[in-house]
């Protein structure tokens, strides 16, 4: 499935947005804005964004970055000079919103800060992402999303309990920031509708991380309780684990809760279960957890995954083996919803990416275009947007305030290198 914007009015149609941060969470706000049709104009060094660095590459290209840069206009601005840094205050007064991650207090060094920034526009939302916010004890510290969800607490409920702390294989913490961020812009521009007035958008990377603490922070208030890493399963919720079959699947079964625990006896050939009464209340069967774990493991390896899946499937228990990005491609639901999208590349013709989410019925996102080479949108954006004559970008480009780059022809042959 591909996304066509014939006669889809966008939702942030009409809102500019500069983009002047780096790596993950500032240019992931961007790219969820950017999805709903703000227009998003990405300054990067010349040398480009670090996250062109980062990942696995097809044809010399970062797979990652076509992702994270989709839908954004890609141009290159020295921010450290004083030309890159007057391109940056002619842009805010045709911004609707500017996006930074840098660390607190290096935008006020450079000339850009909020009352500056303000002056300029004072209907101007400035979103920042930082790891420790910009005020307190810790807001000039380094912060990077793995380690900022230490410090918010993710770390430590994360992985099994008798292993140090583990982490997701993907920049979670730089997401969650992301997603707080858009929402934050997005109530801001609601005020600004409301009442010309831009403000401050301060997005914490260790905040957004213990704000998904929220079940656990009034037990240790009132309780002294601290909650740990307890691995695949739940302590407070049986059945609620993984289960390994004969083939070697691992499968997730949920069945804590009265109806699914009685289908899923039902699915074994269990009824017996529901009368004994270490098992027949959920409090029962939380303080009996380990034993009735091991009947469910028991019970699953001894069957491969295609039986498990069809006997399960027939009590409607509630359960799903580990899903791989292979399973993913291959999955009939993912190709039903059209979630992976294959989108035109101007380097490698086309290439895999997830749908726009959430699914609006009437603005839905669309992805036009990956993400491209370092200053492809230079040219266009600085004439189109800023009005700057073909000699006066010249001109920058020789002083190295600005870089331009060709694009490149697509490689149709999808091979890799």
């Amino acid at each position: 499935m591909e996304d066509s914007d014939a006669g889809n009015v966008k939702p942030l149609q009409g809102i500019r947005v500069l983009e002047l941060g780096t790596t993950i969470a500032g240019p992931f706000c961007a790219r969820l804005l950017a999805d709903f049709g703000a227009e998003v104009i990405k300054v990067e060094p010349a040398e480009g964004d670090p996250v062109r660095v980062s990942g696995r590459r097809y044809r010399d290209k970062p797979l990652y970055a076509t992702s994270l840069m989709r839908n954004k206009k890609l141009i290159v601005v020295d921010l450290r000079s004083a030309a890159g840094q007057e391109l940056v205050r002619q842009f805010v007064k045709k911004c609707d919103v500017v996006i930074e991650n840098f660390r607190p207090g290096t935008l006020e060094k450079w000339g850009l800060g909020y009352e500056a920034l303000s002056g300029i526009n004072p209907a101007l939302v400035l979103v920042r992402v930082s790891g420790y916010g910009q005020t307190g004890p810790y807001s000039q510290r380094p912060g990077y999303g793995v380690v900022c969800e230490a410090v918010g607490g993710l770390r430590h409920v994360t992985g099994d309990p008798d292993r140090p702390p583990a982490r997701a294989n993907i920049g979670l913490t730089d997401c969650i920031t992301g997603l707080y961020a858009a929402f934050g812009a997005m109530m801001a521009l609601r005020h600004r509708d409301r009442t010309g007035e831009g403000q401050v958008v301060d997005t914490a990377l260790y905040e957004c991380a213990f704000s998904f603490m929220e079940a656990h922070i009034a037990a240790y208030e009132k309780l002294g309780y601290i909650v740990g890493r307890e691995g695949a399963g739940h302590s407070n919720s049986v059945v609620n684990n993984l289960f390994k079959t004969r083939d070697g699947h691992y499968v997730h079964v949920q069945g804590s809760q009265t109806n699914s625990f009685r289908r899923l006896c039902l699915a074994m050939g269990r009824p017996d279960i529901l009368e004994d009464a270490r098992f027949n209340t959920r409090l029962e069967r939380v303080k009996h957890g380990d034993e009735m774990d091991a009947i469910v493991a028991a019970w699953m390896g001894e069957r491969d995954y295609e039986t498990v899946d069809r006997e399960l499937s027939a009590q409607d228990v509630v359960f799903t083996r580990i899903y791989t990005m292979a399973d993913i491609f291959r999955d009939p639901h993912f190709k039903a919803r059209g979630m992976i999208r294959n989108v035109p590349d101007e380097e490698l013709g086309t290439v895999a990416m997830a749908a726009p989410v959430p699914r609006l019925t009437r603005t839905p996102g669309s992805i036009r275009k990956s993400g491209g080479r370092v200053g492809r949108d230079s040219v266009e954006v600085l004439r189109g947007v800023l009005g700057l004559s073909l000699e006066e970008i010249e001109r920058l480009e020789r002083q190295k305030v600005i870089a331009i780059q060709p694009p490149a022809a697509a490689n149709q042959k999808g091979e890799p290198e």
